[in-house]
């Protein structure tokens, strides 16, 4: 999470001193932040070794685990939000995972790249997978196993009884609310259980 608006637009999700468990949590920039900036303690999960070693040395806490495998490790409601900040999309198991992010956190926070933003939409109708600054890998190379909509997850959240606290869409580091499934190529979602 390279980009510094957006890592403040999520970060504002994320109530101070708030015990957080960051899912996919990459290098721990995310997770650095929110201790620095708002009081949070917590955990990142990681299995990218490369990863593991930086969320070291920025001093974050990291736990080497494979998200597919699932959160057993964790209590019902051990942290006050769980983060899942482009990570469910990589995931086998993303509806078991979003039910777990529920069942371990009292909040949580998933960000994911909106299929349905309106270059990805010009794309296909031109016959061809996008590749954006959003989405920057050939269909054949990507790691996203999974593609959404902001549309797509709101349904995804009825069927799993989730309530959305607060939703919108992040494009060139600006919040969008009006039409965000496709204006934004990020969709930003709270949510609880």
């Amino acid at each position: 999470m390279s980009d510094v608006l957006t890592l403040h637009a999520i970060a504002q999700l994320v109530p101070v001193g708030s015990h957080v468990l960051d899912l996919g949590c990459g290098d721990g920039e995310l997770l650095d932040h929110l201790q620095k900036t708002r009081q949070c303690t917590g955990y990142g999960v990681e299995i990218n070794d490369y990863n593991v070693i930086a969320c070291v040395k920025r001093g974050v806490q990291v736990i080497q685990l494979n998200l597919d495998e699932g959160l057993n490790l964790f209590s019902d409601q051990s942290f006050d939000v769980v983060l899942q900040i482009d990570t469910l999309q990589n995931l086998r198991n993303a509806r078991t995972m979003l039910r777990e992010t529920a069942r371990v956190g009292r909040v949580g926070v998933v960000s994911f790249p909106n299929f349905a933003h309106w270059p990805n939409r010009l794309s296909i109708m031109h016959g061809r997978m996008p590749v954006t600054r959003r989405l920057p890998f050939e269909w054949y190379d990507t790691p996203n196993i999974r593609v959404g909509t902001f549309a797509d997850f709101e349904s995804l959240a009825r069927k799993n009884n989730l309530q959305i606290h607060d939703s919108f869409g992040l494009q060139d580091g600006k919040i969008i609310r009006w039409q965000p499934n496709l204006m934004a190529g990020t969709a930003v979602f709270k949510f609880q259980g």
